[in-house]
């Protein structure tokens, strides 16, 4: 009998150790597929972050194009009106011309408020209000009550200081972008 016991036990053993393999085998292919699984949604999680990271950067990269191109067609077109007042040729038509400009400008900038970074935002609030206080000054001059300090020639000067301001700007522009100093470009100034 005693070998009967052996050999009953042997099969015991293996067929438990055949059941339990099986168990076990399944709990490790599931563990493996929920690892799997997991780094799948990490991949994809990744993915999706570096996507919304990229739309970001064109929206505000838009933004920032359209907010410069505004900004540029408003100077013009108020340097032009100053010339004109110089001249004494102001008509309705070149009054429009600048109020339109500045209209657009408003428009732009209250649309890169909503996407700027900050140290953008605080160069276009700066920006605008400096172009406002050209644009306030300007208006005075035309109208025959400038400030003690606002004739052609002083509001002329406002205009260079308004272009060394815009090309700050667009320095703090292209650093939020991440584009930076490249080669052949002035090193931006943090004055």
């Amino acid at each position: 009998m005693g070998s009967a016991l052996i050999g009953l036990a042997a099969a015991v053993v293996g067929v438990t150790g055949t059941l339990i393999a099986s168990v076990l085998s399944q709990r490790l292919l599931g563990r493996v597929q929920a690892e799997q699984f997991e780094r799948q949604q990490q991949v994809a999680e990744a993915q999706w972050h570096r996507e919304q990271q990229v739309a970001e950067l064109n929206r505000r990269r838009d933004g920032y194009m359209q907010v410069n191109a505004s900004f540029r067609r408003y100077r013009t077109h108020l340097i032009n009106f100053l010339w004109t007042v110089h001249k004494g040729a102001v008509t309705p038509e070149a009054r429009e011309s600048v109020e339109e400009a500045r209209r657009d400008h408003h428009s732009v900038f209250a649309g890169a408020q909503l996407i700027a970074s900050t140290a953008v935002l605080a160069e276009l609030d700066e920006m605008t209000t400096a172009l406002s206080e050209v644009y306030r000054r300007t208006m005075c001059l035309e109208e025959g009550n400038p400030d003690p300090d606002g004739s052609f020639d002083d509001i002329r000067a406002d205009f260079v200081r308004l272009w060394d301001r815009w090309e700050r700007m667009r320095g703090i522009m292209r650093t939020d972008l991440g584009i930076g100093h490249v080669v052949g470009d002035p090193p931006a100034t943090g004055a």
